[in-house]
C-alpha cells in the first residue's frame, strides 16, 4: 500500500498499491523437471487503468489519447507457463520454455524481481528501455546452461500489451520478434549478462512509431549481492539499455545504477539514473528539441515493523530529484522537479539471500533440479 505525491506543475497524488503474487509447482516428467509458473497482479484494480504518478515516466497510449507522468499497472495475468528442464551431462542443462504470458530472452532481470531494488516499489524511469518485456503475451524460449553460464533464445509476439490489462491478450498475436541472451555467473556474487533483439511492434499507428514501436533493443547488467553482518545482505546493480527505432531514428539510452543495503530489520536503498526522453514520450508540444536528457536520483529506507503468520510488514519512505533541462522547465515550473512516496511493505518471510526471483540474488541462479534429477 502506498501514496504518491509528485510536485510542480504536473503534480499528482495517489492511495494505491503495487502488488503481485507468484506461484509455481514442479515434479519429474520424462527424466527432467516440468515446471508450472504463474504470477497475478491486482494492479489495475488497486492502480486504476493508467497506474501510479511518476514524473518523467514514458507517456502510454490509453483509450484513443494519452497518459503522461504515470507508471502503468502490471498485467492481472503477469506470468503463465511451463518450464521444462533436463540434464545433457553433468556439465551441462537443456531449458525449454512456453508461455502464453511470460518473460522473454531479452534485457536484465526485471526490476520487480531484483535484490538491489527489493524495497523500492517504484518503476526505473529507464524501464521501457531496459526490461519493458518482462511481461510478453507470447513467448517460446530454448536454452542450454552450465552451473555458471546460460545461453538463451526466444521467439516472442513484440506487440505491447493492451491497456485493459485484465486478460490473456493474444488477439492477433503473432510469434514476430526475436531476441537472444548470454549470462554468467563467474562466482555466487556475481552476474554478468547482455542481450539484443528486435521486437516487432505491429501496429506503428497505434505507437507513434516510438513509444512502443518496433525497435532493435541492446542490454547489459551487473548484478551483485554480498553478505553483511548481523544476517545483513548488500545489493547492487548496474544497467544499460539502448533502443534504436526500425525506421532509423536516433537511440535513446537508459543508464541505471541502484543499490540496497539491509542489515538486522532496517534497508536503506537508492538509485540513480540517466535516461534520453523524445518530445513525443513526454507528450510535450512546443520549441522543444525531439530528444532530451533527463535523470533521477532517489533514495530511502525502511524498517521492519514484525511479523504477521508467513509474513513480514515493513514500512518505508522514498524520495527523488529529478532534473530536467532548460527546455523542460516551462513544462514542469522547475529544473529540479520531485516526489516523495511513503510505503507499507508486506511479503513472505524468507531468510535474506534467498530470493525466489526468476534468477536469483547474485543475478542469475541457474536452476539445479535438473542434475540432482539425472544424477
Amino acid at each position: 500500500v502506498q501514496y504518491v505525491r509528485q510536485f510542480g506543475i504536473r503534480r499528482q497524488w495517489q492511495f494505491g498499491s503495487t502488488n503481485w503474487a507468484m506461484a509455481m509447482a514442479d515434479r519429474r516428467t520424462l527424466g527432467g523437471s516440468l515446471q508450472l509458473r504463474a504470477m497475478l497482479s491486482a494492479e489495475p484494480a488497486t492502480l486504476t487503468d493508467i497506474g501510479y504518478p511518476q514524473l518523467l515516466q514514458a507517456a502510454q497510449p490509453h483509450r484513443g489519447g494519452t497518459v503522461t507522468d504515470r507508471q502503468h499497472p502490471h498485467e492481472l495475468l503477469s506470468e503463465l507457463g511451463i518450464r521444462y528442464e533436463r540434464a545433457i551431462n553433468r556439465e551441462l542443462a537443456a531449458e525449454l520454455y512456453i508461455a502464453p504470458a511470460g518473460e522473454p530472452a531479452i534485457g536484465p532481470v526485471a526490476y520487480r524481481h531484483r535484490p538491489s531494488a527489493a524495497n523500492d516499489p517504484v518503476a526505473p524511469l529507464g524501464h521501457h528501455a531496459q526490461d519493458v518485456a518482462h511481461t510478453t503475451f507470447g513467448v517460446v524460449t530454448v536454452g542450454v546452461f552450465s552451473h555458471s553460464a546460460k545461453l538463451e533464445a526466444s521467439v516472442f509476439n513484440g506487440r505491447h500489451p493492451d491497456d485493459a490489462r485484465t486478460g490473456l491478450d493474444l488477439g492477433g498475436a503473432r510469434l514476430n520478434s526475436y531476441a537472444a541472451r548470454l549470462t554468467v555467473n563467474p562466482s555466487s556474487a556475481w552476474s554478468v549478462s547482455g542481450s539484443g533483439g528486435y521486437v516487432a511492434a505491429g501496429n506503428e499507428a497505434e505507437h507513434g512509431g516510438d513509444l512502443h514501436g518496433s525497435q532493435y533493443r541492446l542490454n547489459a547488467s551487473v548484478l551483485h549481492t554480498r553478505q553483511l553482518a548481523d544476517h545483513g545482505e548488500w545489493s547492487s546493480a548496474a544497467i544499460y539499455g539502448v533502443s534504436l527505432g526500425a525506421g532509423g531514428v536516433d537511440p535513446l539510452y537508459a543508464v541505471l545504477l541502484e543499490s540496497n543495503a539491509e542489515i538486522g530489520r532496517y534497508a536503506v536503498f537508492g538509485r540513480a539514473e540517466y535516461v534520453r526522453r523524445t518530445a513525443a514520450q513526454l507528450a510535450l508540444t512546443g520549441s522543444v528539441r525531439p530528444e532530451l536528457p533527463v535523470g533521477a536520483l532517489s533514495l530511502g529506507f525502511a524498517g521492519r515493523l514484525g511479523t504477521l503468520n508467513a509474513l513480514r510488514v515493513s514500512l518505508g519512505a522514498r524520495g527523488t530529484a529529478n532534473f530536467v533541462p532548460a527546455d523542460l522547465e516551462p513544462f514542469y515550473g522547475s529544473r529540479t522537479p520531485f516526489g516523495v512516496l511513503v510505503y507499507l511493505h508486506v511479503r513472505p518471510k524468507q531468510p535474506v539471500g534467498r530470493r525466489t526471483s526468476r534468477r536469483d540474488a547474485g543475478g542469475a541462479a541457474f536452476s539445479q533440479k535438473a542434475w540432482q534429477l539425472a544424477h
